[in-house]
């Protein structure tokens, strides 16, 4: 087992299901850190929404790893001056991290991470934790590989860490940060998560297959985990194996069935980012390249600018970027609408 290890926090903001906190729980001492990013707040992806439900995120994962013996840093920078500066009071031999399928500054900040462990002798084991499967070279059998990870024995919570001493400063704010979010937060954190998931098994999810697709339903017919499985405040495997539990022991039909509806996207979720994972060059290119050359040279930056603004003259579609605009949220029909 590593003897110095440090728990690499990136969106798998929880301690049940934690493979990299299982790994670390064995070791002669440890610690955990969470890095606010420089390259996230100025990428083009950002939205301050989703820095406030990180840091809401942090606190109760920061209480209760604490509980169990295991400091969490919170930093503010890119990762490698970060990890430098860590090591110089707590020399970790080993980096654990769970796989990440991101944008493409993630995959070129984690070659640099990589790279760094190399020239300095850090042995960095990464997990998956979804469905997503890297370096495939096929999607023959792709549903089978899903299905046994999602399978596969949820992790428990480590009950105790030998956590090494270190100084833990008070986790940055939105207002320390210079950042304002005017939209609401949705409750954040893994004890929210689970309270989200537990209503819409318990019967929440009756008319998921009904009111998944209007902007009227939606709100309330959907899961509204999203938020949660993009920060990892649960994982994908333990919202899996509920929801087939619940459709066991439930005799609602009506529940059953719109649970199994549910189900289904489970698989979607990791089918999509497996694109991404498997041809990284979409994020940039057109996924069909026969439309390559399309509307390039007719782009019109007023048009563009009427779409973000919800302002097109489309009544639908100014309404759904509207309410995006307002609530931070809108349900995948209308997604797909907007995006075509």
């Amino acid at each position: 087992m590593p003897s110095k290890a440090l728990v690499w926090f990136k969106r798998d903001l929880r301690v049940r299901d934690h493979a990299p906190l299982a790994v670390a729980a064995d070791c002669e001492a440890a610690a955990a850190v969470f890095v606010i990013e420089d390259e996230w707040l100025q990428s083009p992806e950002f939205d301050a929404q989703q820095l406030d439900f990180a840091l809401a995120s942090l606190i109760p994962l920061r209480e209760s790893l604490a509980a169990r013996g295991l400091p969490l840093l919170v930093k503010v920078g890119s990762v490698l001056p970060v990890f430098d500066a860590l090591r110089k009071d707590f020399t970790f031999t080993h980096l654990l991290s769970h796989e990440e399928t991101g944008q493409g500054w993630t995959y070129q900040r984690d070659r640099d991470v990589a790279k760094w462990c190399r020239t300095r002798g850090v042995i960095w084991k990464e997990t998956p934790q979804t469905g997503v499967v890297r370096g495939l070279k096929s999607r023959n059998g792709w549903a089978g590989k899903w299905a046994a990870r999602m399978n596969a024995t949820v992790l428990s919570t480590p009950q105790a860490f030998a956590g090494a001493r270190l100084h833990m400063e008070v986790i940055p704010t939105m207002q320390s940060l210079g950042i304002s979010n005017r939209r609401s937060l949705p409750a954040a954190g893994e004890g929210a998560a689970r309270d989200v998931l537990g209503k819409f098994l318990g019967g929440g999810g009756r008319d998921y297959r009904r009111s998944i697709s209007s902007p009227l339903t939606a709100e309330e017919g959907c899961s509204r985990l999203s938020a949660h499985l993009a920060f990892g405040t649960v994982s994908m495997r333990s919202v899996h194996q509920a929801t087939e539990a619940a459709i066991t022991a439930t005799n609602d039909r009506e529940l059953a069935y719109g649970l199994r509806g549910f189900a289904g996207r489970l698989r979607w979720h990791c089918h999509f980012m497996q694109k991404l994972e498997s041809e990284p060059s979409i994020e940039f290119n057109n996924f069909a390249r026969v439309c390559d050359g399309l509307r390039e040279t007719s782009f019109s930056q007023e048009l563009f600018a009427a779409w973000c603004a919800g302002e097109t003259g489309y009544p639908m579609v100014d309404a759904c970027m509207r309410s995006l605009k307002a609530t931070g949220w809108l349900n995948f029909r209308m997604r797909a609408m907007l995006v075509s």
